[in-house]
């Protein structure tokens, strides 16, 4: 009989200080408690995440965001089984700040650690809200990195392939920016583009015309200031049409792209034969509906089930370090040597590494 095991996860690793706890059993995972405190605000007028001022607020916030997790989940420490923290991948100085409040707590209350890989968590979701059994394929689509990943269990992942530049995330990101909208630039290039005709511009689906599942996003993100700039030079300014018009095109071009790629990763999937085929995405883009509704039709056309966690559960979060670590722990593969803050850490190491770091946070 599985052991009913109750973790706090600690997640810090861009610009989200995160506490949450989960306890896992015979029955499931249940969440009892996530607390995220964000930090658009201090960084919306540079433009982009600053990491220098997302260290310290994540430094100044951690404590706070435990204890309202303990609080909401009606625990004590004495009541938890062991504590989570994210380890890395991500911006070296809130790695560093979690792990270092993790560490506190874990020696205070004589608790067991379990270092985390960021991507792990975000690969392992589908697990905590849908009960998703292995293998599966998972498209992690966010402001910092995008991968396709067969996820065979808690430890072990093979990497289909991912972007070598930018980001689906951080291109919307710059895309607003490049349009005199605001940050965060997902939600707002979207509801642009409802207005807009994505037929509009021919911006460019880069990659498509080589094989494999490996993507870019930078040259995409080019074509668009190139179009802007044309515009602006022939009619001395952008209307506002056109600016909803060039966002429906991006969209466009990113959920093509997107959709031809999962196309290709789930026929590389399937030739396991899977018994239950799954392609599951997570991240903050998962949540554009275009986008949502290509990957889905790709699923459908293919037979396979489509499952995404909710909005709350896609971006970064501490639930999913704490569930991740719950699996950790119960495989027994967890080991001081995790503990060692990292800006990179792949999941799959046999692959290549991934090219570019942006933003966000570091490519792995």
């Amino acid at each position: 009989m599985t052991k009913v095991l109750t973790f706090l996860g600690i997640e810090s690793s861009c610009d989200d200080t995160a506490a949450a706890v989960v306890r896992h059993g015979p029955a499931g995972a249940e969440v009892l408690a996530s607390v995220v405190a964000g930090q658009v605000a201090l960084h919306a007028p540079f433009g982009g995440v600053v990491p220098e001022i997302a260290a310290r607020a994540h430094a100044e916030k951690l404590d706070g965001c435990v204890e309202e997790a303990l609080a909401q989940s009606g625990l004590g420490l004495g009541d938890l089984d062991g504590i989570a923290v994210t380890a890395g991948p991500g911006l070296i100085g809130g790695v560093m700040s979690g792990v270092m409040c993790a560490r506190g707590i874990a020696a205070g209350a004589g608790l067991p650690l379990v270092g985390v890989n960021h991507l792990a968590g975000h690969a392992l979701t589908p697990r905590l809200t849908d009960g998703l059994a292995f293998p599966y394929l998972m498209l992690l689509v966010s402001g910092g990195h995008c991968q396709f990943l067969i996820a065979r269990g808690p430890e072990s992942f093979q990497r289909l392939g991912g972007t070598i530049d930018d980001a689906p995330g951080e291109a919307f990101d710059k895309t607003a920016k490049l349009l005199g909208l605001p940050q965060p630039g997902g939600p707002v290039v979207e509801a642009e583009a409802k207005n807009g005709n994505p037929k509009a511009f021919p911006f460019p689906r880069p990659l498509l015309d080589r094989p494999g599942c490996d993507m870019s996003f930078s040259g995409l993100k080019t074509a668009l200031l190139r179009a802007r700039d044309a515009e602006v030079a022939a009619h001395g300014g952008l209307y506002r049409q056109t600016r909803a018009d060039m966002c429906a095109s991006f969209q466009q071009a990113v959920a093509d792209v997107l959709a031809e790629k999962t196309r290709r990763a789930l026929k590389t999937y399937l030739e396991d034969a899977p018994a239950e085929p799954a392609l599951a995405v997570a991240g903050g883009v998962a949540a554009n509906q275009t986008i949502r509704a290509k990957l889905e039709s790709v699923c459908a056309e293919m037979g396979v089930r489509f499952t995404a966690p909710p909005l709350k559960l896609c971006t970064d979060n501490a639930a999913m370090i704490a569930y991740a670590g719950i699996e950790r722990f119960r495989a027994g593969t967890a080991t001081a040597a995790d503990l060692v803050p990292r800006p990179r850490w792949p999941l799959d190491a046999t692959a290549p590494t991934m090219l570019g770091s942006g933003k966000k946070g570091a490519k792995a």
